[in-house]
């Protein structure tokens, strides 16, 4: 009676630490705020041919129009954050510095010298063209292949759910290569 006094209440501990199922995802289509976790791989290839390498960590939030990146590098200490809302971007800089511009688009170009099409990546990272892109599906009607204003946003999934957002996301620009690794998603109509 002992014995199995022990192995109930050690049954019952480990049941109450069994981790909470995270909430389903919602459908591709009904996304309109979302948060995600990555890690991220930026190439850029520089007129004279000198290829310059970065990466880290990114944690993203857009919600109600208005994004929130926080980048760090693979140790987890913090580079930069980026936050911007229709007409307004700031940027904040690990050793203190502040930038800010109207669009974040023009922010990152000023502060990285580097065209980089910030305020499209939250219509990207779900297979939506910001504006006039092409997309190509695969075989379960997901977007693997994004076109638009001179780049192409190609998409991995981990599984074959038609629903299922992406892992992986690549966009290649004119000299500019980003690659995302997304670990969580946490989404919202």
């Amino acid at each position: 009676m002992r014995i199995l006094a022990v192995w109930l209440l050690t049954a019952s501990l480990l049941a109450g630490c069994a981790q909470i199922p995270a909430p389903p995802l919602a459908a591709r289509a009904a996304v309109g705020n979302f948060a995600v976790d990555a890690r991220f791989a930026l190439k850029i290839t520089h007129p004279d041919g000198r290829i310059e390498n970065s990466g880290g960590r990114l944690s993203w939030t857009h919600e109600n129009r208005m994004d929130r990146m926080l980048l760090a590098n693979p140790l987890g200490i913090g580079l930069a954050e980026i936050e911007s809302a229709p007409g307004h971007a700031s940027l904040r800089t690990g050793d203190g510095k502040n930038y800010s511009a109207a669009e974040p688009d023009q922010l990152l170009a000023e502060v990285t010298g580097q065209p980089l099409p910030v305020s499209h990546l939250p219509a990207w990272l779900l297979g939506r063209p910001h504006g006039a892109g092409t997309v190509e599906h695969d075989a379960w009607s997901r977007p693997s292949r994004l076109r638009e204003a001179g780049w192409q946003i190609d998409y991995l999934y981990a599984d074959d759910a038609p629903d299922a957002l992406p892992t992986r996301l690549t966009a290649i620009g004119d000299n500019i290569e980003l690659r995302l690794r997304i670990e969580t998603w946490k989404t919202t109509p």
